[in-house]
């Protein structure tokens, strides 16, 4: 997933939406909702695309995504996905 247009630090990008769901899976992205229970989220929008970076430039706040800075056109967004809760 690539930026069509200059995104700023802490600029609001996008909701994963989709249907919740009990496993794991290619475009599932898990949420602590709350110490030790997860949410799981088939996402069925463009934010699927997203591709993992340890060094990411936009990060998840629940479901939503940020940029953690700047981003420029043509720049590829990623984020960190982080450790398998299930492992």
């Amino acid at each position: 997933l690539f930026a069509l247009k200059r995104l700023r630090v802490g600029q609001y990008l996008g909701t994963y939406h989709g249907p919740m769901v009990k496993r794991n899976g290619t475009h599932v992205l898990w949420v602590e909702n709350e110490p030790g229970t997860w949410l799981k989220c088939d996402g069925k929008n463009i934010l699927r695309y997203l591709n993992h970076n340890s060094n990411p430039n936009a990060e998840f706040d629940g479901f939503d995504l940020y940029a953690l800075r700047n981003i420029q056109p043509g720049q590829e967004i990623t984020f960190d996905y982080g450790e398998d809760p299930s492992a």
